[in-house]
């Protein structure tokens, strides 16, 4: 027999979870979208702090000597904002799944329950 309260009960954990669920994920996208915006501005400020410097350069040795040393400044700062907004990303995930894994434990359970009796 169908039982309204055992529903109801079961509906608003589920909306709790997908709310839960839905927060972390606001929470966790503004996070790397700061961060992708500070990353930004850093970069921009350090061409344009660059490009000022080599514009005062009097030889192409020099010249060159500047641009080679910013450009592996460049690179390995990219490669490290890349490494961190990965695991951001690999955090959010964590998160966000995390209001699911009692209901899903619940679920399988209640699976292996039914398919053993």
């Amino acid at each position: 027999m169908f039982n309204f309260d055992e529903a109801n009960k079961t509906g608003k954990e589920t909306m709790d979870t997908i709310l839960k669920s839905y927060s972390s994920v606001a929470k966790g996208m503004q996070a790397i979208a700061t961060e992708a915006a500070d990353y930004s501005k850093k970069s921009f400020e350090e061409g344009v702090a660059h490009f000022e410097k080599l514009s005062t350069v009097k030889s192409f040795e020099a010249a060159f000597e500047l641009q080679t040393s910013f450009l592996k400044k460049s690179y390995e700062s990219y490669i490290a904002e890349a490494t961190k907004i990965g695991e951001m990303y690999s955090d959010l995930a964590k998160t966000a799944y995390k209001p699911y894994e009692a209901p899903v434990a619940k679920a399988t359970a209640a699976a292996k329950a039914a398919v053993a009796a």
